[in-house]
């Protein structure tokens, strides 16, 4: 067993672009990957039990790799099997109850570990995990909820240290259905003493998968999916270590979804729970897209004519979602008539908007709502990303304009996306990666290099 099981060469990373030659109709059939969104933080709840535990459905992404090395840091031992898209994690030795600072500010997500070693060891110092591109995502609301259930915080030199001498369950209210605090408070309440119920809780269906894990593990949790979760305690020697199958990524499958559609084009998404994206596919229906169920989590998509505009707001599941915002944008720009977005979530999620309009985009924005008008068509362009969706969004602008698009740094890109071009490719579209110091075309795959293969 090895600590440290993935490298990336970050200069390498920084280089790399895509090269898309766009006016494609992407047909075929592309499979979802886990849910990026989920698996972070089921590889952080894995520190709750002692042995070895097995997750399947485990996307290769850079942030993947920083969770496993958060948790690999900890003292965890970890596999990854590529082939099987799996890994072992055994957290039996817990050595360390300290999140580093280079590690958590590379990911968000990663602050999760705080509830998770509060579960465990009763202590915690974790690194604040600093400012986001997209706007500010607060952490006093997990603080808060730590204090309620009896731990004693500090926050001192960008570090949080919160410790309990017990837990103790009690009733915790959200003032907004924030996912990371909900999942911070069900991990820090698995071994409360007594009952803990969070209301106004987010009710993401990653929040059900992390659910659904930690009662499998030994836990007791009812009402995830719900705005108000009870968590019953368990002793830590109660849980035990599981194999467990992680959810399809329901933002992966809007965005090939989206790029069907932007492209006119047909194709089979495998792997996808239709029901964790009712929202958004009833807003490709009224755009004028076609979405035909095959089999429970097999669905056909496909669009002839020219797309019609909409109006709609970015909500808290089961609303529209934020991560599908950009993408759905992308498809209003060359849709009849206008479209209104507005982002109620975060006050920085237009960074592609600046990038739409190089490409010939209309959009007009004032704080936060965007007026898009649709246009014929876009021209290709060099851009670049400036977060994980605004990048994917960038790339289907790619395939839908004439001419060649050159999309920059793909980092952000490869955090949420498995082997993108990869895919987008068996469905035919005519996308490359190139390395620009270079200036050569790189195979199609994803940029991480995994070592400590079982």
């Amino acid at each position: 067993m090895i600590n440290s099981i993935i490298v990336i060469e970050s200069e390498e990373i920084l280089a790399e672009k895509f090269k898309i030659i766009g006016g494609e109709s992407l047909k075929g059939e592309v499979s979802i990957g886990g849910a990026k969104n989920a698996v972070l933080k089921l590889i952080a709840a894995t520190i709750l039990v002692k042995g070895s535990t097995k997750i399947y459905n485990v996307p290769r992404l850079t942030d993947v790799e920083i969770m496993l090395n958060v948790i690999s840091d900890l003292g965890a031992s970890c596999i990854y099997d590529k082939e099987e898209k799996s890994v072992i994690i055994n957290a039996s030795n817990i050595s360390s109850i300290t999140a580093k600072y280079e590690l958590v500010s590379k990911m968000r997500a990663s602050f999760i570990i705080l509830g998770a070693l509060m579960s465990r060891c009763r202590e915690a110092i974790v690194a604040l995990p600093g400012g986001c591109a997209i706007g500010e995502r607060r952490v006093d609301f997990h603080i808060k909820g730590l204090e309620a259930l009896g731990a004693k915080i500090k926050i001192e030199n960008g570090y949080v240290h919160a410790k309990a001498s017990k837990l103790v369950g009690t009733d915790i209210y959200l003032d907004i259905p924030s996912v990371g605090a909900t999942e911070n408070l069900m991990l820090a309440s698995v071994t409360a003493e007594g009952s803990t119920r969070i209301q106004n809780a987010a009710q993401e269906p990653e929040i059900v998968d992390l659910a659904n894990f930690l009662n499998a593990l030994g836990a007791d949790i009812t009402g995830a999916g719900t705005s108000e979760i009870v968590i019953n305690g368990v002793k830590q020697e109660n849980l035990h270590p599981i194999e467990y199958t992680t959810i399809p990524d329901r933002i992966e499958a809007g965005s090939y979804m989206a790029a069907v559609v932007a492209t006119r084009g047909k194709a089979i998404i495998k792997n996808v729970y239709p029901a964790h994206l009712t929202f958004f596919n009833d807003k490709l229906i009224k755009m004028g897209a076609s979405i035909k169920l095959v089999e429970p989590t097999t669905i056909e998509v496909s669009c002839k004519n020219r797309l019609n505009s909409i109006n709609f707001v970015t909500q808290p599941y089961p609303g529209f979602p934020t991560d599908l915002q950009a993408i759905a944008m992308t498809l209003l720009t060359t849709a009849n008539g206008v479209g209104i977005i507005t982002e109620s979530l975060y006050e920085n999620r237009f960074m592609q908007v600046p990038d739409l309009r190089r490409m010939g985009a209309d959009i007009h924005q004032d704080r936060n709502h965007a007026i898009v008008k649709g246009v014929k068509n876009l021209t290709g362009a060099t851009v670049a990303a400036s977060d994980l969706r605004a990048g994917a969004a960038l790339v289907i602008a790619g395939l839908m304009a004439s001419g060649e698009t050159i999309v920059e740094k793909l980092h952000h890109i490869d955090r949420g996306y498995e082997e993108f071009e990869h895919k987008l490719t068996a469905l035919g579209a005519k996308i490359t990666r190139f390395d620009d110091n270079e200036n050569n075309s790189l195979p199609n795959s994803n940029v991480m290099n995994i070592r400590g293969i079982l």
